[in-house]
């Protein structure tokens, strides 16, 4: 639930923010929702800074993957439609569960959700090959994120390893948002819709994430999150009037019946591998 959660408020959110790129750019908006989300980040948890330095480094690097994805993607918002970045840069996850996995029904499932992920990129007249090669970027450093996540959920207590590494990722950010935006991101409407996007994209999602990677794998993780194409898609329906093809309807069909076969059969293997109670 936590991931689905997750998955909704940061798609949704993307929809929002797609919406804001001609007033601010998109840099600029990923600023905005860095920025907003570590200052309530830090001001909610406090988190300490007497870190130890491999504990300081899996931090910056969970930094540094946080505003690499979140630069990439949005450049590939600014070019191609939600559903097909989201669809493309799902490879990156569909990787880590891919190499994760070390039984037949699993691979079973991330095929399944892989043939989603094709079916749902057929977009009709081709796809701006910039915005293609940002969402596989932005892919990649997805993958960084699952696996960099797990090792922050082991060395941190809480949510004070994501509000460090978020406020690491909004300096990441600032140059590239300041130099494309400039003024523009101290409009009090961009910074009002700013923080929208930065508590539906970053605060939500990235916490509720963040304890989900501490209960399961990293290959169930990526499984789970197979979800993503399917509700970026519904969400460009929806906010942005971004139609979808017959095709792109199949494809959400396999992408939820992978996510809800991988969810039922981890509960049947747990639940049988439980000892008997007394």
């Amino acid at each position: 639930m936590m991931v689905l959660v997750g998955v909704v408020s940061v798609q949704v959110g993307a929809a929002f923010a797609k919406q804001l790129f001609s007033v601010a750019g998109a840099s600029g908006v990923v600023l905005l929702r860095l920025v907003f989300a570590a200052l309530i980040l830090l001001a909610v948890f406090r988190p300490s800074l007497k870190l130890d330095w491999p504990t300081l480094r899996v931090v910056a690097g969970y930094g540094l993957v946080l505003a690499g994805m979140n630069m990439c993607i949005y450049q590939a918002f600014e070019r191609i439609p939600l559903g097909a970045a989201v669809t493309i840069e799902f490879l990156g996850p569909l990787t880590v569960a891919l190499f994760g996995s070390h039984r037949k029904l699993d691979v079973v499932w991330a095929l399944l959700a892989g043939t989603g992920v094709f079916l749902l990129s057929r977009v009709e007249g081709g796809l701006d090959w910039v915005g293609v090669a940002f969402a596989l970027a932005a892919g990649a450093c997805w993958a960084g994120y699952i696996l960099l996540g797990a090792k922050l959920g082991s060395r941190t207590t809480g949510t004070s390893g994501l509000a460090l590494a978020m406020a690491f990722g909004a300096l990441v950010a600032l140059p590239v948002g300041a130099f494309d935006s400039g003024p523009a991101l101290l409009s009090p409407t961009v910074l009002i819709i700013g923080l929208v996007v930065a508590l539906m994209s970053s605060v939500v999602p990235y916490t509720l994430e963040l304890e989900a990677l501490r209960r399961m794998p990293a290959r169930v993780f990526g499984i789970l999150m197979s979800t993503e194409p399917a509700v970026a898609a519904l969400a460009g329906l929806v906010v942005l009037g971004e139609l979808l093809t017959g095709w792109q309807w199949l494809a959400i069909c396999c992408v939820v019946i992978a996510s809800v076969g991988s969810v039922a059969t981890t509960r049947t293997t747990s639940e049988s591998s439980d000892p008997p109670a007394n």
